[in-house]
Order: C-alpha cells, then sequence, then structure tokens
C-alpha cells in the first residue's frame, strides 16, 4: 500500500468525480447535471454526513470538481499552495473518526459541514499525503487521445497508463489496426 486506505479512497472519489465532466466522462456530457446523479455518485463510494440535495449543493459540487481537477494537474509546489488554500477556508482541524464500519481514520470538518466543503477537505487531507511523499506523479490523465479523464496510479512501478480498461482496450485496438494496415 502506498497511501492509507481513507488517502486511497479520497483520491478515487476525486478522480470519480472529476470523470463527471463532460471533458472526462464516457458519455461527453455532464454526467454530474442533477441531484439524482450526484446521490448516486455519493452512494457509490459511500459518501457519508449531510446531503441536501438541492440545486445549491450540486452547483457547490460542481465548483469544488473543478477546483480539484486544476490542483490534481499542478506541480507538487503549486498543489501544496492551493491545499494549504483549501484548508484554510474550510478552518480544518484534522481529528480521528470510525463510522461505518470504517476504522479510524482522519476527517477534519464536521459530519454537518456542507458536502462541498467535505469534499474539499477530505480531498485536500489526501492531497496533503501525496505532497509529502513527493508522488504527485502517480496522479495522472488518460494516456489515451480522447480522454481527459484522471485516475490515481497505485501500481508498485507507476506503470498505469489509462484511466480504464476500456480506455487501454481502445488505444491497444487503434495500435493494432494502425500496425495491421
Amino acid at each position: 500500500m502506498i497511501f492509507t486506505h481513507d488517502t486511497e479512497v479520497a483520491l478515487g472519489f476525486v478522480a470519480a468525480l472529476t470523470e463527471t465532466s463532460p471533458e472526462a466522462s464516457d458519455s461527453g456530457e455532464d454526467e454530474l447535471a442533477t441531484p439524482g446523479q450526484l446521490d448516486a455518485l455519493l452512494d457509490a463510494w459511500d459518501y457519508s454526513g449531510r446531503r441536501d440535495g438541492d440545486e445549491r449543493e450540486l452547483a457547490e459540487v460542481r465548483d469544488a470538481r473543478t477546483r480539484l481537477r486544476a490542483i490534481w494537474l499542478q506541480d507538487r509546489d503549486d498543489a501544496a499552495v492551493s491545499v494549504n488554500e483549501l484548508l484554510a477556508e474550510a478552518r480544518a482541524l484534522p481529528r480521528l473518526v470510525r463510522h461505518d464500519g470504517a476504522d479510524w481514520h482522519i476527517h477534519a470538518t464536521e459530519t454537518e459541514a456542507p458536502l462541498a466543503r467535505r469534499i474539499l477537505v477530505e480531498a485536500a487531507m489526501a492531497l496533503v499525503d501525496v505532497i509529502r511523499a513527493d508522488q504527485m506523479e502517480r496522479l495522472r490523465v488518460c494516456d489515451a487521445d480522447d480522454c481527459e479523464g484522471l485516475y490515481v496510479d497505485l501500481s508498485k512501478n507507476t506503470s498505469r497508463r489509462f484511466c480504464s480498461t476500456r480506455c487501454g482496450n481502445r488505444m491497444a485496438v487503434r495500435a493494432y489496426r494502425a500496425r495491421a494496415s
């Protein structure tokens, strides 16, 4: 394990959240266009805490998605500045918690804090681990020429190139067809 479980989950969630944007989604559409789509994403990731389920919350999460995608693409020093800004804005106060069958892990906001703030702070806390471990190269953009999906490369030798098996297979087929013609 490169990072703690909660860090890996938080980074995975950020990647999944950013994959809902039009430039990264499979459909080419914004897959976070309704509160129902947001609920489905949160349910898929067992995201705990307050949910308002309204348009304001959806807009705030979409803004968080944009901010997190930008941080993901920054170099280590710029990411550190951005993470510090997120933590300061939220007045984050890290503490150990256990809930919903998960063992001790870190939260830095209250369970009842607005969803977008919790998403940003949990992502920032995970990014703290990435930055401290000097592992920013593990935060990647898919190598497929028609995909902007983000992913966390948790392979031992940082050899992963695609956000999904689908993208990897699609690019392999294209390479095969190019060689065959």
